[in-house]
């Protein structure tokens, strides 16, 4: 039993310590030198190694991380945590104010304005002022558990300000961010070690706060800054502004009131957005935008929610910044999907703050179109202030140009044939392509194929990175000593995936064919093609006629099934799998598909997507008795029109096709998802 003058001690150093960590990591004033705080700091460790029962979660000394986990653990968060509608344009903002005012019915609305910070959205969780844990944010609903690397964050208060007067519970949403000066270190180091160094700050700051070891994390210079209440015992701030106060007088990081602006108009809004973005490259960290919201909470209420984004709030971004250098070559990609993508390779040059030396061309239209070649001067962007990519060509007079640049007739990974899809072209090894595997694994595994539960993307890629799988039947060949060489494994996990793995053995036929990833072909068409041939003999002998004559299989499927099961590769595959005892069944799953008012439409993509990806979207037609094309003509029901379309968006206005913004495509699916079947 530690005597009572060492526990009273321990009180006085961990106040005095989480006062100085406040001074200096949220207040930026501190009050004494950092030797000075490194002597309270080595007391504190030296007492509770002393008296180990005297720990409390807690205590500065827990920043310093815990033993490795097996993996992360999802849980649930208290509120949903929603995205944002994102804007560039600033008719666009006025248009937002117009619909708050209507909706509200007033003449005026007061907004709340902040920066928009480029880093990893988190929930954090506090029981009578105590740290008790945090959350990715996930899918929105769940996130990952990344408690124990928060604590390691010297900006996140562990014990909220005693004398605040906080609730006895709060729920809190902040990002957790890298500085430049930090990021620009780690990088440096990094790379001195031989190893990639991180893309942008973003990155760096994702992967290093869903660090299975928390030790490494405690290395990474991570800060947070908090936002928003989620939830509390006790009445809300009557305003977002508020809302703010109160965090900052908990004790919790908050925009910095230089920062932030209370804004009486849309005028003034758009006003801050300009003066922020003029001092962006001033600031400490990466932001991309401001973030705009009704400043009244109970207008917040009335406005309400949409199925993926408040009502009442925007992110109201800056465009993307562009610089110049030259093409130094073009080289193409091979994504996990299999689609092939011309990539530019840069002379070095830096975009807001980060060295770029490639670029996107997106696919073959977008470099005709843009007319890129290997020489050219080029204006470099950073689309959305993340991805590089090359906004147009700078013509140089007397330049001496290289040859139009053409995709290539094989896959530059496996050498198998290269398909094509309008201005999209894919290898057709997908199963045998080295580049796709892990992509080919994660699909095959995924809940609407063979269900492979834990088998998810950091599975994958150290089966895939250890050699361990090389093949889809190679994961039936897997052992437990296979497993438990493996980070994150132990006995039981490496036991609960085999059993998974062994259970997927038995499968229907419209999975299985989900499972393969064959181009065009999702859960709708799977069933289709389950439901119209019944076994995997018959479709695998068919040929494209055949396919065609299968309601709703039209050309550009029929010609992707042909081009799959044409390639000797993608048959041998399947009979690997067979001989690892995998067996499909004839037809289809148990269950049937919800009958909808867009059974039987026809969609097709075009531009970047926000909020979806393609599959994302693509199977959300599919279970709604619609279907996907990679073409524009008179029976296409509605055209998705994302960021930067192309040249589909103009065949689509010829046609007269109902054009849809990706805001107004998912109100579309969730209104259908919800109507009754």
């Amino acid at each position: 039993m530690a005597h009572p003058d060492l526990a009273s001690r321990l009180i006085v150093l961990k106040d005095k310590i989480r006062r100085h960590d406040y001074l200096y990591y949220v207040k930026d004033r501190p009050e004494i030198s950092d030797s000075q705080y490194d002597r309270l700091f080595r007391e504190l460790v030296e007492l509770e190694q002393a008296h180990p029962e005297l720990v409390t979660p807690d205590s500065p000394s827990q920043r310093v991380g815990a033993p490795p986990l097996e993996e992360l653990a999802k849980i649930p968060h208290d509120q949903p945590m929603l995205s944002l509608d994102s804007i560039i344009d600033q008719g666009e903002v006025q248009a937002f104010d117009q619909r708050m005012k209507r909706e509200l019915e007033t003449t005026s609305v007061e907004y709340s304005a902040e920066p928009k910070f480029d880093g990893l959205s988190v929930e954090l969780g506090y029981d009578n002022g105590i740290f008790t844990r945090g959350a990715t944010r996930g899918d929105g609903t769940t996130g990952e558990d990344v408690t124990v690397n928060l604590r390691t964050i010297r900006s996140l208060p562990l014990q909220l300000q005693a004398q605040s007067n906080f609730p006895d519970h709060l729920v809190v949403r902040g990002e957790v961010y890298m500085c430049l000066d930090d990021f620009h270190v780690l990088n440096r180091r990094i790379t001195e070690r031989g190893n990639d160094a991180f893309a942008n700050p973003r990155n760096a700051a994702a992967g290093s706060l869903r660090q299975l070891d928390s030790t490494i994390t405690a290395t990474r210079p991570l800060v947070i800054t908090c936002y928003e209440i989620m939830a509390l015992a006790g009445p809300m701030p009557p305003t977002h502004w508020d809302e703010l106060e109160a965090l900052a007088q908990w004790g919790l990081p908050v925009p910095k009131g230089e920062h932030r602006r209370l804004c009486a108009s849309i005028d003034e809004v758009i006003a801050f957005h300009h003066h922020t973005e003029s001092v962006r490259d001033q600031l400490p960290y990466e932001i991309d935008g401001i973030v705009v919201k009704v400043n009244r909470r109970d207008w917040q209420s009335r406005l309400g929610m949409k199925s993926r984004s408040p009502r009442w709030a925007i992110a109201f971004k800056f465009p993307p910044r562009k610089e110049i250098t030259i093409v130094q070559d073009i080289v193409v990609s091979v994504g996990r999907t299999g689609t092939l993508t011309p990539v530019a390779l840069l002379k070095p040059v830096e975009v807001g703050g980060v060295t770029i030396s490639r670029a996107t061309l997106h696919n073959a239209y977008e470099v005709s179109r843009k007319d890129i070649r290997i020489g050219d001067t080029v204006k470099v962007e950073r689309a959305g202030d993340v991805i590089p990519a090359i906004a147009e060509r700078v013509p140089i007079d007397g330049e001496q140009r290289r040859p139009p640049f053409c995709m290539p007739d094989h896959c530059p990974v496996c050498g198998s044939t290269v398909g094509r899809e309008g201005a999209f072209f894919y290898c057709t090894g997908q199963s045998v392509c080295g580049a796709q595997l892990k992509g080919t694994i994660e699909h095959f595994s995924s809940k609407h194929a063979l269900n492979i539960e834990g088998l998810g993307k950091k599975t994958v890629a150290q089966l895939v990175d250890e050699g361990l799988v090389r093949s889809l039947a190679d994961l039936y060949r897997l052992t437990k000593a296979d497993l438990i060489k493996l980070e994150g494994f132990a006995e039981r996990s490496a036991t609960v995936l085999l059993e998974s793995i062994e259970g997927s053995k038995a499968v229907s036929l419209d999975r299985f064919l989900m499972g393969l990833g064959i181009r065009q072909v999702g859960q709708h068409i799977a069933k289709v093609l389950a439901r119209g041939f019944g076994s995997l003999d018959e479709i695998m002998s068919a040929d494209r006629e055949r396919f065609q004559q299968i309601r709703e299989i039209g050309p550009e499927i029929s010609e992707s099934l042909a081009a799959y099961w044409s390639e000797l590769h993608n048959r041998e595959v399947i009979a690997q799998l067979q001989e690892s005892g995998v067996q499909v069944g004839p037809g289809m799953a148990k269950g049937h598909r919800k009958e909808s008012p867009l059974s039987g439409k026809t969609f097709v993509f075009t531009g970047g997507l926000d909020h979806f990806t393609r599959n994302d979207a693509q199977q959300s037609v599919e279970a709604l008795g619609a279907r996907v094309s990679s073409s524009v003509s008179k029976k296409t029901s509605y055209l998705v029109a994302g960021r930067d379309p192309g040249a589909k968006l103009d065949q689509a206005r010829t046609c007269a096709v109902t054009i849809l913004t990706e805001e107004e495509f998912a109100e579309l699916i969730a209104r259908n998802e919800n109507s009754p079947s």
